[in-house]
């Protein structure tokens, strides 16, 4: 006679506890996203505090002075920074492009398979090993540590991020753009430039931005290439400052001024990584917005 009032009774004990569970785990994934968050929110505060009042317009415009000079700043750094990433980003975008290309076309062949092994390899390989390879490829045999070698490591450290996000955004082209393509007699090759490429546009240069982002803020590889230059040097046969550079001098000096700088430095460098990263998260975001729009 009670069997139905037993029934009710176990159903809300079960409803009692799938809401007991689920705010549990609510409160669970909020711990843990403020674990995440809170030490870069730190980082970022302590960063703003010890480097912001170092910015200037003479910090952006001058060059390193000598200890007990005040002044100085970090223009000869921003222009190695860009001249190191900038002409790397010349050898491993158009490499790293066709390569995504051949390894999305033929995903099954056995260069296809390699291909992406191999990016998943050199991926994972340390900065400073990349540092160490360029050092030994080049540095040793030229005798002199240049801006040279320096763009060629940072060339190797962008590749594999340029090639898989490539990939990953050919991948999302409908396949039937290639096939119309190839059924109206258009080779290959111009297929894959005229079609695949514009449809995935803003992916390659998402991948590209990632990769800039990353080269950008690497010092260990430049400790055994460009090596570092006081002075205002655009050569590619003579070493040459970098961000990274810069602030890993500054900061093992002994003196406060250079310390100081080696803050603002780094806040200099943490805005610039912070803008590229999301400048490529907002494409993403469009881009999915409107392949979603085009599907609706």
């Amino acid at each position: 006679m009670n069997r139905p009032g037993v029934l009710r009774g176990s159903g809300r004990l079960r409803t009692m506890r799938r809401k007991a569970a689920n705010a549990l785990m609510l409160t669970l994934c909020g711990v843990m996203v403020a674990l995440g968050v809170l030490p870069l929110l730190w980082i970022l505060v302590f960063i703003v505090r010890s480097g912001g009042s170092v910015l200037s317009l003479t910090f952006f415009t001058h060059v390193t002075t000598p200890v007990g000079i005040p002044g100085g700043g970090i223009a000869n750094a921003l222009v190695g920074s860009a001249e190191t990433v900038g002409l790397g980003l010349l050898i491993s975008a158009p490499v790293g492009v066709l390569a995504a290309f051949y390894a999305a076309s033929h995903p099954g062949s056995g260069l296809g398979l390699v291909l992406r092994f191999g990016t998943d390899v050199l991926s994972g390989v340390p900065s400073i090993v990349m540092g160490i390879f360029a050092y030994t490829l080049i540095v040793l045999p030229m005798r002199r540590f240049s801006a040279f070698s320096g763009w060629i490591a940072l060339a190797f450290i962008m590749l594999p991020t340029i090639i898989r996000t490539t990939e990953e955004m050919l991948k999302l082209v409908p396949n039937s753009l290639r096939e119309g393509s190839l059924a109206l007699g258009a080779p290959e090759w111009r297929t894959s430039f005229s079609v695949l490429l514009p449809a995935a546009a803003n992916g390659v240069l998402t991948g590209i931005l990632l990769a800039i982002a990353r080269a950008a803020g690497e010092a260990a590889p430049m400790l055994f290439t460009a090596f570092g230059n006081p002075f205002m040097s655009t050569s590619l046969n003579q070493p040459i400052a970098t961000l990274p550079l810069t602030i890993y001098t500054y900061a093992i000096s002994p003196y406060r001024d250079w310390n100081a700088q080696a803050w603002g430095t780094a806040l200099v460098l943490i805005i610039l990584v912070l803008v590229l990263n999301v400048a490529a998260r907002g494409m993403r975001w469009w881009r999915a917005r409107r392949l979603g729009e085009a599907v609706r």
